[in-house]
């Protein structure tokens, strides 16, 4: 693995994204209960006046401490995430449930150099719960490790989803819901992709999947999973990267299950050129 440079103030980059995470989630929280300005990037797309805040408190913050490295953030754009050492962010990873003030919300901080994620943190200030990993070092919720499930049967688990953006998409996510039905038990579509990975990275998730995702929603999330001993693909069964066209994310036995219970389905075939 690269050694990470360390900040100009002498920490490491995991101990600066921490940091900065509890900062910018102290942000979040103060103004959840508050009236917020929103606007839509697109259908079912929206940002608040908070997300921006936070990613120009968490920019200066990376900045700061790390001037000669990139920047890519949700609300800002900026450089590619598989160039060179690059801070990807998002500010606020379930806009929408923030917006209607429902409590499942995070804020996404990773560090990638040439696409391989090094340092990945997912911070829900709502229940103060951070998720944080370093390649090769494990992952951990708080301060205690974590692992992802020992299950080795889907009906008997947790599914997680979220919805995709585009109509085709979504509709392909829920026809694989309705194949795993009904002896799939139980399914959750909680509205945050990022929160979503961590979940199965901790375990409580036996599988998570997505049509398609920003560098910025599974940054945190990819290298989490890894780290917590599971596997995270493509819809392909290739393993993910930040630009993959979808993914999937579980233990192994339970993501072979998966591909192979999906094979041939719509979900499972190309949307886009991965890059």
């Amino acid at each position: 693995m690269a050694d990470i440079p360390l900040g100009a103030s002498g920490r490491s980059a995991l101990d600066v994204a921490k940091d900065a995470a509890l900062q910018a989630g102290k942000l979040m929280a103060d103004r959840f209960y508050e009236t917020k300005e929103i606007s839509y990037k697109g259908p079912g797309d929206v940002v608040t006046d908070v997300d921006k805040a936070a990613e120009e408190l968490l920019r200066g913050i990376l900045a700061k401490e790390f001037p000669d490295m990139g920047f890519l953030g949700e609300e800002s754009a900026g450089d590619r995430a598989d160039q060179g050492y690059v801070w990807i962010v998002d500010p606020v990873d379930g806009t929408r449930n923030y917006a209607a003030g429902i409590p499942f919300v995070s804020l996404v901080i990773g560090l990638a150099l040439d696409g391989e994620v090094l340092v990945g943190v997912n911070y829900d200030p709502l229940v103060k719960e951070m998720f944080y990993a370093e390649r090769g070092q494990g992952a951990y919720l708080n301060d205690s490790r974590i692992y992802v499930t020992e299950n080795t049967n889907l009906s008997e688990g947790v599914l997680g989803m979220d919805l995709s953006y585009g109509h085709e998409g979504t509709m392909q996510g829920l026809d694989i819901v309705r194949s795993f039905w009904p002896a799939l038990w139980s399914l959750r579509i909680m509205g945050s992709s990022a929160l979503g990975l961590s979940y199965a990275a901790a375990g409580r998730y036996d599988l998570f999947f997505h049509g398609g995702l920003s560098p910025w929603d599974q940054v945190a999330g990819m290298l989490l999973v890894e780290e917590a001993g599971g596997v995270v693909t493509d819809r392909h069964g290739k393993r993910a990267t930040l630009y993959s066209d979808g993914i999937i994310a579980s233990n192994k036995t339970l993501h072979s299950d998966f591909l192979h219970r999906t094979d041939g389905m719509e979900w499972r075939k190309p949307t886009r050129a991965t890059v």
